[in-house]
């Protein structure tokens, strides 16, 4: 049975825009069929200072995978197009990050992952992407639609 999953992609070093469609068709051949691609916004870093800007980007995917194999390949994707691993509690610079944002409405926790993601609605570089492909989707814990979430954060004046 399908799962539809939303990945936010992300790369402020290097070809940014080639390291995206990488991923991009990395995602398609090993996770799933994609049924939305957002378009690309070029952002500042969150959560670190860096003169690099990023270009940030939402996608669709139906899947058979589970969220646990679906880490795993994201996290290969990453190391093929060059990025070095991740590092606890600090933010870098990096060639791609791709975050598992959302499974179905599956609310899960382990040592490695978390659904779902546990900081998306406080980051303007995944909601505005997420509401362009899916505005209507709720978040399974806060039980807002993705378009209310933007909202609410806009109002914060963020």
């Amino acid at each position: 049975m399908s799962s539809l999953v939303y990945l936010a992609l992300g790369a402020n070093l290097g070809d940014r825009d080639l390291n995206l469609l990488k991923a991009i068709a990395r995602i398609a051949e090993r996770i799933g069929i994609f049924s939305a691609i957002s378009s690309v916004y070029e952002t500042p870093a969150w959560g670190f200072e860096s003169d690099n800007l990023f270009l940030n980007q939402v996608v669709c995917v139906e899947t058979d995978l589970s969220p646990q194999e679906i880490l795993t390949e994201t996290q290969n994707i990453e190391k093929e197009i060059g990025r070095t691993e991740k590092t606890n509690h600090s933010y870098q610079d990096r060639l791609i990050d791709i975050d598992l944002i959302l499974y179905n409405d599956l609310v899960f926790k382990s040592e490695t992952l978390e659904l779902p993601h546990p900081l998306f609605h406080q980051r303007m570089f995944v909601l505005e992407p997420l509401n362009e492909i899916a505005p209507e989707l709720v978040h399974p814990i806060l039980k807002k639609q993705i378009k209310i979430l933007l909202n609410e954060y806009r109002s914060l004046g963020k």
